[in-house]
């Protein structure tokens, strides 16, 4: 069954939501592409723009909102698709719909753009959930902190030593940032010097460093050693996180103060089983936007509540708060160059920093986004 699409319909007022079957009316996927503000690159990747795949989902006279950091590609599976799990169904039952949505990606692999898809869906049906009932997520979810602290992220390797330092110095003056991350990867051989001029630019703030899977092992644990010394307590994807004997064996070798991540690409339940029974990890870190939406996010949360250790939400910000704010063991949230200009500019109602954190506006339903429709039509992709 097709997707039937409409314009979103405004909430009527005073509106109590039945709690009897409400049926989803409309399903809405588009794709914008946002150019950054200078050329950008990690270990294993070069970009110029980023692409956001927002979603909206009616029942009842709300409308629920998700999106996702993918390719447009998946504009089409959304609507074709998952449209045909998602059209007619009771907004109430989220769990059924999510397990349907697995299940109609099966033969296509469940894993990357799949997973992307149905994690913007998941996003929105909550969003929408939480909106009908008339409560912030968090409330609806169950809050175990007020705010979620943060640490600046960007730090890549195109930047020269006045763009980095100046980046890293106005997260930690400005934004009250405990940390920060840089790229590394790209030149080897310069990172030592690059960790030097971040180390100088935010004094005794704690530094992250992430490889994105760029590095041999031996390569890693040689930087590792020396990034130690210059204070770095956190190496992410030193190699790629499809080597679970390399990060484990990382993680049991390098020096003590270091901490091992990874967990970004986890797009199912036994990514994160199998990075945690290898013991490669002493964070996991899970994307919001990757994992399958919210509900992925919380099975996350419970594998690392179960195997002790403690969970960093990746990158989008605003899509994580939330959820971020209601889930065990959670330690902190990137707050990622990229995507925090994007949501700023695409949401009203996108959080701010204070004092190093960010906290869930208590006075709006749902995730509290509204997106920006007109700002955001010069970056339609047709």
């Amino acid at each position: 069954m097709m997707p039937r699409l409409a314009e979103p319909s405004p909430a009527s007022p005073g509106t109590d939501p039945s709690p009897g079957r409400v049926p989803i009316t409309a399903l809405r996927a588009q794709a914008f592409r946002i150019p950054t503000d200078l050329p950008e690159a990690d270990g294993t990747f070069a970009w110029d723009a980023t692409t956001l795949v927002l979603v909206e989902i009616e029942a009842g006279g709300q409308t629920g909102t998700g999106y996702t950091y993918s390719d447009a590609s998946i504009v089409k599976l959304i609507h074709d698709t998952l449209g045909a799990c998602v059209l007619d169904a009771d907004v109430w039952h989220i769990g059924a719909l999510w397990l349907h949505m697995q299940q109609q990606v099966r033969n296509l692999g469940r894993a990357g753009l799949a997973a992307t898809a149905i994690s913007a869906v998941d996003c929105a049906l909550w969003d929408l959930k939480a909106r009908l009932l008339g409560v912030p997520l968090v409330q609806l979810l169950g809050a175990r902190r007020a705010s979620v602290p943060i640490y600046g992220s960007g730090g890549f390797t195109t930047y020269d030593d006045k763009q980095m330092r100046d980046q890293l110095t106005r997260w930690v003056r400005e934004d009250g940032c405990r940390w920060v991350k840089i790229k590394v990867g790209t030149q080897p051989d310069k990172d030592p010097q690059r960790v030097a001029v971040a180390r100088a630019a935010i004094g005794d703030a704690g530094l992250f460093v992430d490889a994105n899977g760029a590095l041999s092992v031996k390569a890693a644990l040689h930087l590792a050693q020396q990034f130690a010394a210059q204070g770095v307590e956190w190496f992410e994807e030193p190699v790629s996180s499809d080597d679970l004997p390399g990060l484990a064996a990382l993680r049991e070798r390098v020096p003590a103060g270091m901490e091992i991540a990874a967990g970004e690409y986890g797009y199912t339940l036994d990514d994160f089983r199998l990075l945690l029974e290898a013991r490669a990890v002493d964070v996991l870190q899970a994307d919001v936007s990757r994992c399958g939406g919210v509900t992925g996010f919380l099975q996350a949360a419970t594998l690392c509540e179960a195997f002790h250790i403690p969970l960093s939400a990746h990158c989008a910000p605003a899509l994580h708060l939330h959820v971020a704010s209601a889930v065990p063991r959670l330690r902190h949230q990137e707050w990622f160059h990229d995507h925090v200009r994007i949501e700023a500019l695409l949401f009203d109602g996108a959080p701010t920093p204070s004092n190093g954190a960010i906290a869930p506006d208590m006075t709006r339903p749902g995730c509290g986004l509204k997106f920006r429709h007109r700002v955001a039509q010069r970056y339609l992709m047709q």
